[in-house]
């Protein structure tokens, strides 16, 4: 991890993907990052494969880096711990329903009786105020409900969910920039905020930037839905051997490309030259690409498209990303020992740092094991042994 955010302590309240993926993004930038479980601990620990009960790989591959501790916050006590933790964090975020962090007594306004400059930023499913602001809310209900299984539906017109937890990590997204914006705010004004980032929300402007298109515009222009991405035509593209995406952009990728392909009439085409009429006509255009990609096998199209810096790219398949030539130049995948669960791979962080030296990144830290950290955590609080071995007992801490 690198030590940009070094200093910064949050408190994590977050469970399964969303706010995981939003913490652990602030962890590998240094930042102490403190996961609060309850003694069930997160439920996406148990996702299989995985050598331990606690540590399934998906739960790895969301938790580097951060420090895990088991508190009851049902329980007087557990609440008071944690008023402790909050009492000099500098975050707390979680990814819980309003009335739920009320009913468990971590809410802006108490957590803010105990610690006034806190940093506060949540992201529940929908945002507060609304009808559906009770309502539970997992990846595949926002994809369905913010529009993007619609947008993706197969050739019969049929909803498909995207395969990836695209939503939760988008909102994941959104939630970590939501705690730097906070933190900024704070180093600023000296006081605390309060951010939400919600789920449906962040997932309806994530996707309307493009798809508003001409409902930009009262009385609306055209029709919901950016045509290029919309098209029938845009698509990987069959080749003699395999699939390749193949995307002329500009108007000069646009020339080369037909000139490439022995259509001198189609570079000179009015539909490939003027840029609004080619947006107008993005579907033929794209139909004769479909056309044409069997012509050439995907090596003959890598070789003659990148010699005319075209934008293209072979299909991956999920195991073909280990041998991406990018990817293993880039080291984005790390492989090592641990003393418990022997070998094991994961993702790089994706960020390079430039000028601050690359030497300043330490090894990341496998993802914790269920309340690993409690006793030291508890320790932190000046506690003495005895008042933690009686925590214990109580089942008050795990």
């Amino acid at each position: 991890m690198y030590q940009l955010l070094s200093g910064l302590k949050i408190i994590d309240l977050t469970t399964i993907v969303l706010g995981p993926y939003a913490t652990q993004m602030l962890a590998d930038f240094g930042a102490d990052v403190i996961k609060v479980e309850s003694p069930d601990g997160d439920l996406f620990r148990a996702v299989r494969p995985g050598r331990r009960s606690d540590l399934g790989v998906q739960f790895l591959n969301f938790n580097r880096n951060k420090r895990s501790i088991v508190l009851d916050l049902k329980s007087e006590d557990g609440r008071r711990l944690f008023y402790q933790l909050v009492a000099d964090a500098d975050v707390v975020v979680h990814n819980m329903r309003s009335h739920t962090a009320e009913t468990l007594g971590v809410s802006y306004p108490e957590l803010k009786r105990h610690n006034e400059k806190l940093v506060y930023c949540y992201a529940p499913g929908f945002a507060d105020g609304g009808p559906a602001e009770a309502d539970p809310a997992y990846d595949d209900i926002i994809q369905a409900r913010s529009g993007l299984a619609a947008i993706n539906a197969d050739a019969d017109g049929a909803p498909r969910f995207v395969r990836s937890i695209v939503c939760d990590k988008v909102v994941g997204l959104h939630l970590a920039i939501a705690v730097l914006a906070g933190v900024v705010s704070r180093t600023k004004s000296g006081t605390g905020v309060c951010i939400e980032a919600p789920m449906l929300e962040s997932m309806t402007a994530f996707l309307l930037s493009e798809h508003l298109a001409g409902h930009s515009l009262l009385p609306a222009t055209g029709e919901l839905g950016y045509a290029r991405m919309m098209s029938p035509h845009r698509m990987p593209y069959r080749t003699r051997d395999g699939y390749m995406a193949i995307l002329p952009y500009s108007t000069r990728h646009w020339i080369r490309f037909f000139n490439l392909c022995g259509k001198p009439d189609l570079a000179a085409d009015p539909r490939v030259t003027d840029a609004e009429l080619r947006s107008e006509h993005i579907d033929e255009l794209y139909q004769e690409i479909a056309g044409l990609a069997p012509s050439r096998s995907n090596a003959e199209w890598l070789e003659a498209l990148q010699a005319q810096d075209i934008p293209c790219a072979a299909v991956n398949g999920l195991a073909d990303l280990f041998t991406d030539p990018q990817l293993l130049a880039s080291g984005a995948f790390e492989q090592y020992r641990d003393p418990e669960l022997g070998m094991l791979q994961q993702l790089r962080s994706p960020f390079r740092l430039h000028d601050a030296g690359e030497q300043t990144r330490t090894p990341d830290q496998r993802a914790p094991g269920l309340g690993q950290n409690t006793r030291e955590l508890l320790q932190g609080l000046q506690l003495t042994d005895a008042q933690i071995s009686a925590l214990y007992e109580l089942g008050v801490v795990a």
